[in-house]
């Protein structure tokens, strides 16, 4: 069984959709999605800075668009029916790949929310930080005495903190012994408190949403289950802006559920280090580039 995985902030690079739009039928997806949303989809991915792609109003929407450009066309690749799960934005991909949303839906709410978590950021100096060597458990009590909260948990070796600076400044300081704390290139303390005006805002837009049940098997962030409800997931997709992504769950239920291979969409790389480590005997596969697709299209041909 394999699983396919969509990435979350922090996953992007410059330039890294324009091999993708080299695709005419690409190209002309993407213009209509960015006329849809406001975001100039093909100029972000084919030539903005690292700096202008950080912004989180254009970094969530130009993600997921990633992941669709790629997760489509490796639908349209495959014969057998496959998993679905994201990692905290890129849970909007795996709903549409999934059946949940539509492309063009799943674009709007991540425009939305990115641009109301931007704003909510603004509102109290805030971030987060990657605490790499301990896990939960051994962090907790060193993160209630800074006031710092636990926001994705992504395995038994890494857990990102968030909360306001001076605390995180504080943690990088006076490291746990044997850890390593990784400050974050993000706007704010995402998956926290902070976002509740963000969140009132994105469940205000979901309103406009007709969710459907979902077609594959789809995971949720909150506890790594598998969901069935269409409006249970889309509940879920709000109420994450303000809780804990756990990925260490979703990882556990993948090998609970048989998972032989995990397959990363665009942009590709930290989900597929986190199963390398965390899911032995499982195989993994980065679909970054359309080239990627060949290795599974003489598959299904073999």
């Amino acid at each position: 069984m394999r699983v396919v995985v969509a990435p979350g902030q922090g996953s992007q690079k410059p330039g890294f959709l324009a091999p993708w739009l080299e695709n005419p039928e690409t190209h002309k997806i993407v213009a209509d999605w960015s006329a849809a949303i406001g975001v100039d989809l093909i100029t972000h991915g084919t030539h903005s800075d690292a700096e202008t792609i950080r912004d989180t109003r254009i970094a969530q929407p130009l993600i997921v668009a990633a992941g669709l450009i790629s997760g489509r066309a490796l639908q349209a690749t495959l014969t057998e029916d496959v998993h679905y799960a994201g990692h905290s934005v890129g849970e909007f991909t795996a709903a549409a790949l999934a059946g949940v949303l539509t492309d063009v839906e799943a674009l709007q709410l991540v425009a939305r929310r990115g641009a109301a978590m931007s704003k909510a950021a603004s509102l109290t100096p805030t971030g987060m930080s990657a605490v790499v060597g301990t896990n939960l458990e051994s962090l907790e009590g060193v993160l209630d005495e800074r006031g710092l909260i636990a926001a994705n948990v992504n395995s038994s070796t890494q857990v990102v903190v968030a909360g306001e600076l001076a605390a995180l400044d504080d943690l990088r300081g006076n490291p746990p012994e044997g850890t390593r704390v990784i400050p974050l290139e993000v706007a704010g303390a995402f998956h926290t408190s902070f976002m509740q005006p963000a969140q009132a805002d994105l469940e205000s837009a979901a309103t406009s949403v007709s969710p459907k049940d979902p077609t594959s098997v789809i995971y949720t962030n909150q506890d790594g289950s598998v969901v069935t409800s269409g409006g249970k997931y889309l509940e879920l997709l709000v109420s994450q802006m303000t809780s804990p992504v756990r990925w260490d769950r979703c990882m556990e239920a993948f090998v609970a559920a048989g998972a032989t291979e995990v397959i990363e969409l665009a942009p590709a790389g930290a989900l597929v280090g986190l199963a390398k480590r965390s899911m032995p005997g499982v195989s993994t596969r980065k679909l970054d580039l359309p080239e990627h697709l060949d290795a599974f299209s003489a598959e299904e041909k073999g």
